[in-house]
């Protein structure tokens, strides 16, 4: 059976409004329904989930959602160790939808509340509501951070420590608006830079060694 192309946490968003858009266009009040009929469309635009090719590149990383990468920068993070942060803005006309850089086990999810400040602003990585997940492939750990922006005020994550996960495979996805920042560990080779247009699940960011 074929998957609709849209994420299942959508359905609300788009058949609530849809429902109340025919039900005023069946009773004649179509310039009352149009409202409706827009959030309906709108909703079916941004919680999009379209297939995607997943490079079969040995070491690959890939970026776990579309957008824009905002920096690429030295850190050191608290899971993985000295590191390389990419992070990618995705604005409310992007795919929406989060996937796996690796394969690997999910050995750590730690969600945290927070302000909702603009995504693309440098604090929010720190100061937002986000959800960090370690993978660890064995040989080496991988992170991320879904991370809300100043209109999203949810984010889902679909997987569980000790669960497995494929390369490109969907894990979750962050609503309305946010950032997504991906934790490489030094020696990887990066594949981007800031400004670059990156897809979820098939863009390649970086290889490790």
């Amino acid at each position: 059976m074929t998957k609709p192309p849209v994420a299942r946490e959508g359905w609300p968003f788009i058949a609530i409004p849809a429902a109340i858009a025919a039900g005023l266009a069946l009773g004649g009040r179509r310039v009352l329904a149009v409202p409706f009929a827009a959030a309906a469309l709108a909703s079916l635009g941004f919680f999009r989930d379209p297939e995607r090719d997943i490079p079969a590149i040995p070491g690959a990383v890939l970026s776990p959602a579309d957008g824009k990468v905002m920096s690429v920068e030295d850190v050191d993070d608290s899971f993985v160790g000295p590191s390389v942060r990419v992070a990618t803005f995705l604005s409310p006309l992007d795919v929406h939808v989060n996937r796996a850089p690796i394969a690997g086990r999910v050995e750590r999810v730690d969600y945290t509340r927070g302000e909702f400040l603009p995504a693309f602003d440098d604090k929010a990585s720190l100061r937002n509501e986000q959800n960090s997940v370690v993978l660890n492939d064995g040989e080496t750990r991988v992170a991320f951070k879904q991370i809300a922006g100043l209109i999203a005020r949810r984010i889902v994550f679909r997987k569980h420590v000790d669960d497995r996960v494929q390369r490109g495979e969907r894990v979750g996805l962050i609503k309305f608006g946010s950032r997504v920042d991906v934790f490489l560990p030094q020696g990887a080779r990066l594949r981007v830079v800031r400004g670059d247009r990156v897809r979820g699940g098939s863009s390649v960011i970086g290889e490790l060694q």
